[in-house]
């Protein structure tokens, strides 16, 4: 059997009409081409894009009845779901901001973003609905709260049948190529998480360049397994499955053991995953594994020799594709899919297949902002035209992330010859865990409020998994005999799962910078401290 041509990602775009970058015309353009074509696909039924195109009339009738207007934000606790899909779409045409938050958060850490964001309403997984009642309560005016699914205990409707008795709306059109359509929160070096607004131009800039990326076809199935509150999902996996008019394969949440079933039963070709998720694959019983899937493309980082030989090899899975992005500059950098592939690199600028739309460009730079000789490591310094508004109501921390109208990321990187880039460390407070940005600050508050700890002070080392794992150290305040295992108990009232230790260490004291900060760096390389360390990682969260 001959093998099918595959069409240019330009060739993909332009099937569709133009657009003005919009949600909703984008979205229109596909309509229009694609209304019968499966759009999303999720526990075994289809919808269509015709469907999702009614099923939006109805959600924006039902907004506008709530009172939302043009500027409104609207929360998002939830596992992936098909209305996450038709919810992005119907606030983009209002007007109304998206602020989706993880499910698996605690309600103090719910709390900082609904207030923060200053929520009208938060839509919810009926799992979520306890926390999200616990985080609003203290809000005034109070947010409404509606779960998705199944109808709430005082009797409120479950949200889709509340779209179901809503009036559809044909014609309203506010939302803008220039209107925010997400607020996304990811931590930062205070301790606070920070709002990262994206336009809908900027959301759909990101979604075209995925097909780029990965060489989406027309007939493409994008598995989604991560959360629909992280850009992955929300921009490239969904987003890239919009822009090539393929099909969105949506998993509720990932699960290891069923991976390869599901992947073989959904008939997908394409799937992205984070390293600590694809090295628990590679770890499963090989009884697991089922050859009739037909995932051909992987995307996912970093990416290491054991991987990328397990999943080509073992998985046959023929192209896996390693990258670079942040929730702030969402798509720049990427291994080209068809070539060459640097192991271990972040890769090099990855543009939107319109020549026509401005190229990301990238530095490395030294502290005073002057470029470095290629080989030396310096921070990595962007321009692109996915970046983001700026953080939500938060203009001090916006302008200090940039200079000279460079975005700097707080990554150090070095530059090799052929312009692909590679990681080295991090110049900021933050540990990368199961694909998540965590603010270490954030942690030490958390714990650091124990009456019985004087101070403490957390650290990324490294996984066998790939990425980080948490490490702690504890100096308790004198008079006092709290254990690591108190601790542990302590950090499990107050963080979510992702974001509490694996290991916590004892000690009589933390090195002080001349400002007495606490000098985290004089605590790396860290390896005598995690021998003395009590390991919690069979309490460990998995991802």
């Amino acid at each position: 059997m001959a093998t099918p041509t595959l069409l240019s990602p330009l060739e993909v775009l332009r099937q569709f009409d133009a657009h003005d970058f919009s949600i909703d015309q984008f979205f229109q353009a596909r309509l229009r081409r694609l209304s019968e074509q499966p759009m999303v696909e999720y526990q075994g039924s289809v919808t269509t894009w015709q469907s999702c195109a009614e099923q939006a009339d109805h959600a924006v009738g039902w907004l506008l009845g709530r009172g939302v207007q043009a500027g409104d934000r609207i929360g998002l606790m939830a596992y992936n779901h098909p209305a996450t899909v038709v919810l992005l779409i119907a606030c983009a045409r209002v007007g109304a901001i998206l602020v989706p938050c993880n499910p698996e958060f605690e309600a103090r850490e719910a709390q900082y973003i609904f207030e923060h964001a200053g929520v009208r309403g938060v839509i919810c997984s009926t799992e979520a609905l306890s926390k999200v009642q616990e985080a609003t309560c203290l809000m005034s005016p109070a947010p409404w709260q509606v779960v998705i699914e199944q109808d709430q205990p005082d009797g409120e409707m479950s949200l889709l049948l509340q779209w179901q008795c809503s009036p559809p709306d044909l014609l309203t059109r506010t939302g803008t190529a220039d209107s925010t359509c997400m607020i996304i929160y990811t931590s930062g070096t205070t301790g606070f998480p920070k709002g990262v607004m994206h336009s809908q131009r900027s959301y759909l800039l990101t979604a075209e360049a995925f097909v780029h990326r990965m060489y989406l076809q027309p007939d493409e199935r994008l598995m989604c397994v991560l959360p629909l509150f992280h850009i992955n999902a929300l921009m490239y996996s969904l987003g890239g499955a919009m822009a090539c008019g393929g099909t969105l394969i949506l998993i509720r949440r990932f699960s290891a053991s069923t991976f390869w079933q599901q992947a073989a039963q959904t008939r997908a070709t394409e799937v992205n995953v984070i390293m600590s998720a694809a090295a628990i694959l590679a770890r499963r019983p090989i009884q697991e594994f089922d050859a009739q899937h037909s995932i051909r493309k992987m995307f996912l980082a970093p990416l290491n020799r054991d991987l990328l030989d397990t999943f080509q090899q073992r998985f046959h899975v023929p192209v896996l594709i390693e990258c670079y992005g942040m929730t702030e500059i969402p798509g720049v950098l990427s291994n080209p899919f068809m070539g060459p592939h640097k192991l271990g690199s972040m890769g090099c600028i990855s543009a939107h297949p319109d020549p026509a739309i401005e190229r990301p460009q990238v530095r490395v730079i030294d502290e005073d902002g002057q470029d470095l000789p290629m080989g030396e490591v310096g921070e990595l310094a962007v321009k692109t035209p996915t970046l983001m508004q700026g953080y939500f109501k938060d203009p001090e921390q916006t302008t200090a992330s940039f200079k000279d109208g460079w975005f700097l990321t707080g990554d150090l990187v070095r530059r090799d010859a052929d312009d692909f880039l590679f990681f080295f460390t991090r110049k900021k407070d933050i540990i990368r865990r199961r694909g998540e940005n965590i603010s270490g600050a954030e942690i030490d508050s958390a714990i650091g409020s124990h009456p019985d700890i004087l101070e403490c002070a957390s650290i990324g080392v490294a996984s066998d998994l790939g990425e980080e794992e948490i490490l702690l150290a504890v100096v308790p305040r004198p008079g006092t005999t709290i254990t690591p295992e108190a601790v542990h108990a302590y950090a499990q009232l107050q963080l979510s799962p992702i974001k509490r230790p694996r290991y916590i260490v004892m000690v009589e004291s933390l090195p002080h910078t001349g400002s007495m900060k606490i000098a985290k760096f004089r605590l790396k390389p860290a390896d005598h401290l995690r021998r003395q360390a009590t390991d919690f990682s069979l309490q460990e969260v998995q991802p």
